[in-house]
Formats: C-alpha cells, sequence, structure tokens
C-alpha cells in the first residue's frame, strides 16, 4: 500500500468509467489499491463513524471503543485510508484527528458507476 502515497487526491477520478473503456494498467493499479483499503469491515467501519461524525471528523482516542481494538490497530487501518486518498489526518498536540477527503468517495463511485442506457 506503500505505493499510494503518490497517488493524487481521490477526488480526482483514476479513470473513466469502467463501462465506457477499458481500464489502463497504472490507473488499475490505483483504483484497485483504493477498493483494497475499503474492502476491509474494520475500515469500512471506521470511515463510517467519521463520515457520521457531527463536525466531519474524529479523534483515533474516539475510534478504539466503537471497533473494540487497540489504538495502535485503529491507527494501522486509519493510515491505510489516508495511504488511500480516502482521508486526511490533522495532528493537534498527541491527538490525530481524521476527516474524509472532499469527493474521495464520490470518485470511486464514479469509475464503478453503470449509467442507464436508453
Amino acid at each position: 500500500m506503500s505505493n499510494l502515497r503518490t497517488l493524487p487526491l481521490a477526488a480526482e477520478p483514476c479513470c473513466a468509467p469502467l463501462v465506457h473503456e477499458p481500464i489502463a494498467d497504472d490507473a488499475a493499479v490505483e483504483l484497485a489499491g483504493r477498493l483494497k483499503a475499503l474492502a476491509e469491515p474494520t475500515r469500512l467501519r471506521l470511515l463510517s463513524l467519521i463520515a457520521a461524525a457531527p463536525d466531519g471528523e474524529m479523534c483515533v482516542c474516539d475510534l478504539t471503543e466503537p471497533v473494540q481494538l487497540s489504538q495502535p490497530t485503529v491507527s494501522h487501518h486509519l493510515k491505510v485510508l489516508v495511504d488511500a486518498g480516502i482521508l486526511t489526518r490533522d495532528k493537534r498536540g498527541v491527538n490525530v484527528h481524521y476527516t474524509l477527503v472532499p469527493g474521495a468517495l464520490d470518485s470511486l463511485a464514479t469509475v464503478l458507476a453503470t449509467p442507464t442506457r436508453v
């Protein structure tokens, strides 16, 4: 997953919707990395908790209890989501807060969308 750090923000789609044209090799690697980051139940739960928070952000210290995992394990899962361009992190003193990258999920939905054919 470490090669995902150099990718553009997830808010920018990697490629055209899959039903419009075949996906290029490099775009397939990028998309697979983002989907792999999401394809884990704990990460989906963490993403949901953060996105549904009243102010759209949560401290890692508030995420351990809902998922019943240790802080290092939660931090690892959050790092995977940050490296995939789905979350951002903001260190404030000893606490780290996470937010959803604007448009990150929309860009994935765009690539996976199946348009209605008339």
